[in-house]
């Protein structure tokens, strides 16, 4: 099942965590929603499924007709002083600047580790895509995905 309400010709980026997904559930969610490329914001690309690690992980997608592109060196969590202070870095504003060509060419997912997004940096990273005017949607699993409110959205500032 997709996202319903993606909306064509829509400034849109997706996002989605790892979690313990199944290589054939992480790739339906994918195609399902029609993701041509992924960009990986995790500092660290690996995880305990040998499906989610590095090379693996990358070799999965480019199988399955799906891109990626590592972005953890500039979009990864665990930053000395939080998230929020790195958010203002000219290395954080020039992944951005990334994302966005990207998206601009092709349906993108963002992925990290967490499924959950508020519970992941993937959170300031949509905050901050929504404040430059794209439509942000978390896929959280075949039955859900997750759109934040805009007055949250709106209501944190940096």
């Amino acid at each position: 099942m997709a996202c319903e309400n993606l909306g064509t010709g829509t400034r849109l980026i997706l996002t989605i965590g790892t979690g313990t997904r199944s290589k054939q559930d992480f790739i339906s969610l994918l195609k399902s929603n029609d993701v041509s490329a992924i960009v990986d914001v995790r500092r660290f690309p690996t995880s305990r499924f040998a499906h989610f690690k590095g090379a693996e992980f990358e070799k999965m997608l480019e199988e399955n007709g799906i891109g990626y592109v590592y972005m953890g060196d500039k979009l990864g969590g665990y930053r000395k002083g939080g998230y929020e202070a790195y958010m203002e870095s000219e290395d954080f504003k020039q992944g951005i600047a990334e994302v966005e060509k990207l998206a601009s060419a092709s349906r993108v997912a963002i992925v990290c580790a967490e499924k959950f997004p508020w519970r992941c940096h993937r959170r300031f990273i949509a905050t901050y895509l929504e404040k430059l005017g794209w439509k942000v949607i978390h896929i959280i699993d075949e039955e859900r995905c997750w759109i934040p409110k805009e007055s949250v959205v709106r209501s944190s500032g940096w």
